[in-house]
């Protein structure tokens, strides 16, 4: 199904990192790259974006660069919205500095997408059609959160109070998933902040998550629960195989 949203749409993937939590898989492959159910985490993402219309996407990329650009040259050749920005600080910053690096783009509605999280294009469609907000943040829920896990606390309207992976437990009820959708006036708002930030050097190693945090205390950001909805965050190497029975159903 297409999303019919009428406005073009960007989809930015966080892709920089090598991830050292999956070493030895990850020496010399990206973690973006690695197998689930035999195709690659990116193009997992890549595919559910085109599912659902949403051809106009930058792939952030910095460790092992090469191997992302062949792949996309082998299986996505034929769309030339498809592209690579490479961030150069991937060695020494978080996440927060891909989107520095990326807020060129950000001149039109878009969606960041973390590029170790795998997402059926079911999941994609409902956050596309979510209720008009200036930035929407995925949320799934369970039963409790690890301290890996990025957790968020909502009020009862849905609206996103804090989200950080240090959120006391009596206040945790969602986590984010790592896929956000800037609308409208959200847009401006976290390209404006992801500007700020960077000037202060400690930032380099913060994660975007902590300017959705900030803006979340403004009453910016809403929440899309995706429960029952397929999806996967690869960190360790047993969510690989987690990822590989999710998505072979």
């Amino acid at each position: 199904m297409t999303n019919p949203t009428v406005q073009p749409i960007k989809a930015i993937i966080l892709s920089a990192g090598q991830g050292r939590r999956l070493l030895p898989l990850t020496e010399n492959t990206p973690k973006c790259l690695l197998p689930v159910a035999d195709k690659p985490v990116l193009a997992w993402q890549i595919d559910a974006l085109l599912a659902a219309g949403i051809g106009n996407i930058t792939v952030i990329t910095g460790f092992q660069v090469g191997l992302i650009e062949e792949l996309l040259q082998q299986q996505y050749a034929q769309y030339p919205g498809i592209n690579i920005l490479f961030n150069p600080f991937y060695e020494v910053a978080d996440n927060l500095a891909s989107c520095w690096i990326a807020r060129g783009e950000m001149d039109c509605d878009f969606l960041i997408l973390n590029g170790d999280t795998v997402i059926e294009p079911a999941l994609l469609n409902k956050v596309l059609n979510s209720p008009a907000a200036p930035i929407t943040l995925s949320v799934d829920f369970k039963n409790s959160y690890d301290a890996d896990d990025m957790k968020v606390q909502l009020d009862t309207g849905g609206w996103v109070q804090q989200v950080s992976k240090i959120v006391p437990p009596h206040q945790v009820n969602a986590e984010s998933i790592g896929l956000i959708y800037f609308r409208g006036d959200g847009v401006r708002l976290f390209r404006q902040a992801v500007e700020e930030a960077l000037r202060h050097p400690a930032e380099l190693k913060s994660w975007y998550l902590s300017i959705i945090d900030r803006l979340a205390k403004q009453h910016q950001v809403n929440s899309c629960p995706i429960n029952g909805l397929r999806w996967c965050e690869v960190d360790f190497i047993e969510d690989l195989s987690r990822a590989g029975i999710i998505f072979s159903q």
